[in-house]
């Protein structure tokens, strides 16, 4: 079975609560009604009932089984509001600006999310990343042993042979521009971790470089083996069961053949199923361009190391790809413990 089909299997078994800030996007709409059409749990828009209404009608789509909530008139706009105020008073913040600010999509889902009242959050199809970011950074925060909030994309290729039956995880493709060392182990341990929970095997990961094991000399790459030893450092510390090797290029990473002639005793090489860039433009490069010429179905972007499991999709995904984010994060959300331990451990403003 197909990555994504046996993670919708796993979800009709535990269904969940997905939010969607913009519940007025068509594609969004789409992803929402097949969400609760496979039984995967409910989908909550949230948006102005009646220009939901009107823009689900305009696109002939059902509303059936899909909750419905205006932040503006909602009986936990008040509650929000003053919690939202006790997080952020000691960065400025005013009473009328905190309920400015929950009368807005992504800031009143974000406080849904922390306040249990849905299981995940998907946001992205019409807004640009720092909206979605901006206010789950601001009230859900990171989880409490990860340093670095970052994200990953998770791609379904069509060649078996590569990653795990031909799914990647690749990271990060869409948060921190120029992470540094411990930036980067973080990035990888934390999608070593949503690798091993989403896949069940061990995550083999591979540091890329345009280097092999020293081939070339350049600062980065000195940087990419300093991220390789500290992730070591760090899943060891956390319990997370992965390999990971580094620095190298990445068909070493991923074709066995090739891994033979540049690196011998290698756990990793020629057998990655995950793959962590050393910047964000190669990662966002390299994703999109797979997506887009390598006949891949991709699904993220997944945010790694937030308390609470929500994407930030692209305004260029599709509602199928939504939908496969979606049943991702919910999945997440079933275990969210294992993958975070001693995430959510205290309500925000308390």
């Amino acid at each position: 079975m197909r990555f994504i089909g046996s993670v919708i299997e796993k979800l009709q078994r535990h269904p969940k609560r997905v939010v969607f800030p913009e519940g007025t996007e068509p594609r969004i709409l789409q992803a929402a009604r097949q969400f609760y059409a496979l039984r995967l749990g409910v989908p909550i828009l949230l948006g102005d009932q009646a220009e939901v209404r009107e823009a689900a009608a305009a696109a002939k789509i059902s509303l059936e089984g899909i909750r419905i909530i205006n932040p503006a008139s909602s009986e936990d706009l008040e509650n929000f509001s003053s919690r939202f105020y006790r997080i952020r008073r000691e960065r400025g913040l005013q009473p009328t600006e905190a309920r400015d600010a929950m009368m807005q999509p992504n800031f009143y889902g974000a406080m849904m999310l922390a306040m249990h009242q849905a299981d995940g959050l998907i946001s992205g199809a019409s807004h640009i990343t720092g909206s979605v970011l901006r206010p789950l950074f601001q009230i859900v925060k990171a989880a409490p042993d990860i340093g670095a909030v970052s994200s990953c994309m998770v791609m379904e290729v069509e060649d078996s042979r590569i990653g795990e039956n031909g799914t990647l995880f690749m990271a990060d493709c869409g948060v921190i521009p120029e992470p540094n060392v411990e930036q980067l182990a973080d990035i990888a341990v934390s999608t070593a971790r949503l690798a091993r929970h989403m896949l069940g095997v061990r995550a083999r990961v591979a540091m890329l470089s345009f280097s092999t094991k020293g081939s070339a000399a350049h600062a980065s790459v000195g940087k990419m083996q300093a991220a390789t030893a500290a992730a070591r450092r760090k899943a060891a510390q956390l319990n997370v069961e992965a390999d990971f090797d580094g620095e190298m290029q990445v068909d070493a990473a991923l074709v066995p053949e090739i891994a033979s002639r540049k690196l011998q005793d290698s756990k990793v090489a020629g057998h990655a199923n995950v793959l962590i860039f050393p910047d964000l433009n190669s990662g966002n490069i390299a994703s999109r361009l797979v997506t887009h010429i390598g006949r891949t179905k991709a699904y993220g972007q997944i945010l790694l190391g937030l308390n609470r499991p929500a994407a930030d999709v692209s305004r260029g995904a599709s509602a199928h790809d939504i939908l496969g984010v979606a049943a991702i994060v919910a999945v997440e959300a079933t275990d969210y413990q294992k993958l975070y331990p001693g995430a959510d451990a205290k309500l925000p403003g308390e």
